[in-house]
């Protein structure tokens, strides 16, 4: 990723929250051929024994579970709401268009778990998405005894230290106050992700300016 000090992310408790804001992750990595593989699931971050762990579950027997059991490295990308940004948005409008976004990413070495970890994912995994209702139909502990043995059979839990995190979060932090203004206007009158952005911008813009004094 970009590798440019001001866009980058160094607050612990921003990146954190940051990926429980954005669980729905790309976890990626390649086969024993050297082939890339990838998909798409819920993972959840927490500390255990001092180190960051990333933790979800995949179905059995995928290119991906494969791979993962074959190759232990993979990078899994948290991402946020991005947009474009017109350069004619700029004090100086003479400058190319860019686009603002934010990203987490992270790497480090995937293992697989046993039954009862997989049933404490399945819990923590159900009981976010239903906003810790317990009376909701579809938490884990209120599913019928026999899918859960079906859904058991087909899932894997797994968790992943993390070994090395980079971050980008891209937003206009290298343009002059006048500019990152008027972004935030422009930005505030178009879709929804932008108006996501320009939010994150405004949060940000006494730091920005600060240091750049």
């Amino acid at each position: 990723m970009y590798d440019l000090p001001y866009h980058k992310a160094h607050n612990e408790k921003e990146i954190n929250d940051f990926i429980n804001q954005h669980p729905f992750a790309f976890i990626t990595g390649c086969d024993i051929e050297n082939k890339p593989i990838a998909t798409q699931i819920p993972i959840f971050i927490e500390e255990k024994e001092g180190k960051k762990i990333l933790r979800g579950h995949i179905m059995k027997n995928t290119d991906h579970h494969k791979a993962f059991l074959s190759n232990e490295n993979v990078l899994v990308v948290f991402t946020g709401k991005s947009t474009y940004v017109s350069g004619t948005w700029y004090s100086n409008p003479y400058i190319p268009s860019t686009w603002n976004y934010m990203s987490v990413h992270m790497k480090g070495a995937i293992r697989f778990l046993n039954d009862s970890a997989l049933e404490e994912v399945l819990r923590i995994t159900s009981l976010h998405f239903e906003n810790n209702d317990q009376n909701s139909s579809t938490i884990y502990d209120n599913l019928p005894s026999e899918f859960k043995k079906r859904v058991m059979n087909a899932v894997v839990a797994f968790e992943i230290e993390v070994l090395e995190t980079d971050t980008v979060f891209k937003l206009s932090q290298d343009r002059d106050a006048k500019s990152y203004q008027n972004i935030i206007a422009q930005l505030k009158l178009g879709s929804h992700d932008g108006q996501v952005i320009a939010h994150e911008m405004e949060k940000r813009f006494q730091d920005v300016f600060e240091k750049k004094q």
